[in-house]
């Protein structure tokens, strides 16, 4: 149970957020200085674990809903903070420092909780976990990811049919436009073909993506008659933000794989060395293990807290924090990353 704990350090995210808000001044960016200042330093010096849980302890961790519960807290705090943030964007005695700030703190709490969180209760089952991943993902302004990540990315991930797959070369700047851009078509024409099959009309009260229209816009509108209309501005700041850290995280996942085609026309199925893995401990915690991600790909049902190591899969040479922070500046990364996906696609 005691190793079990080691996962409520993810809440140190949410708490530096608030903190950065409370405080303001040098604080304010709160929870931008331990996921890309902290965590990094860290990650630096401990390089991390490929151990894997036997069978049996896995079977216990998936059955404890002590793993489930700590997730689940994150929507009422991510829904505080965001309150809390607009509470103080809105009440008009900040500094730019202090608005510039709170305003990346809160974006980093959108792309973990909004989206990152969100991102694992979309994959489950459960009607409610599916209905509090929209709701999360309803902070982002990025509703739509529930359609496309699970029916658009996952089937064809490493391929030039995803959007959310980086290429060879591919810097990560017009990977963003080419990202977000085609994630949203693909959701629609997802949603579409889905209706057709079911003999239901595009324009009806059945496309979700419309509906995901309706929500966002009232969400928005919600905002702008409580906190008024400069608040709706920082609202959809702190979302592009964070789906701006979303699309830096897909850019660094998959970056140069590929899958192969087959003599049918057909891609190879999904393997573990189809994504970028990183064992960095701090980064897993923080990000509820979305660092093994080359598991994820493989078995995309498996729950957090079980994913594995495979010895046949990618390694980055650095966390997701640290990797993130690279890519912003594209020679760099080039230099890092293009020699070693080259040698592991010539091996894969």
């Amino acid at each position: 149970m005691m190793k079990d704990a080691k996962y409520l350090l993810a809440y140190i995210a949410p708490l530096t957020a608030f903190l950065g808000l409370y405080y303001g001044g040098f604080w304010s960016f709160g929870a931008a200085y331990f996921a890309f200042v902290f965590i990094p330093l860290v990650e630096f010096f401990t390089p991390g674990t490929s151990e894997n849980l036997s069978s049996q302890v896995e079977e216990q961790k998936l059955a404890s809903r002590y793993f489930d519960w700590i997730i689940y807290l994150d929507l009422p705090i991510l829904y505080f903070l965001v309150f809390y943030y607009l509470i103080k964007i809105s009440g008009g005695n900040l500094t730019t420092f202090e608005m510039v700030g709170m305003t990346f703190n809160l974006s980093v709490i959108v792309a973990i909780l909004g989206i990152n969180v969100a991102h694992e209760l979309g994959h489950r089952s459960k009607k409610y976990e599916q209905t509090m991943s929209k709701m999360m993902l309803l902070t982002a302004l990025y509703m739509h990811f529930f359609i496309e990540h699970n029916r658009g990315h996952h089937k064809n991930v490493a391929t030039p049919e995803d959007p959310a797959s980086s290429r060879l070369g591919e810097n990560l700047y017009s990977f963003w436009f080419r990202s977000v851009t085609g994630s949203y078509r693909s959701a629609w024409r997802l949603e579409n073909n889905r209706l057709r099959k079911t003999g239901k009309s595009i324009f009806s009260i059945h496309n979700e993506m419309i509906w995901y229209t309706i929500i966002q816009l009232l969400y928005l509108s919600a905002i702008g008659l409580y906190f008024g209309g400069i608040a709706v501005i920082f609202a959809i700041a702190i979302a592009i933000n964070g789906f701006l850290m979303l699309e830096t995280v897909n850019y660094i996942e998959h970056y140069g794989l590929s899958r192969k085609k087959l003599p049918n026309g057909r891609y190879e199925t999904v393997q573990p060395h189809h994504s970028w893995n990183s064992n960095h401990e701090m980064g897993r915690l923080f990000l509820y293990e979305l660092t093994r991600h080359s598991d994820h790909h493989y078995k995309a049902n498996r729950k957090y807290q079980v994913l594995r190591h495979f010895d046949h899969s990618p390694q980055m040479p650095y966390g997701y924090p640290a990797a993130m922070i690279l890519s912003f500046f594209p020679p760099l990364w080039f230099r890092v990353m293009n020699k070693r996906a080259l040698e592991w696609q010539s091996v894969s």
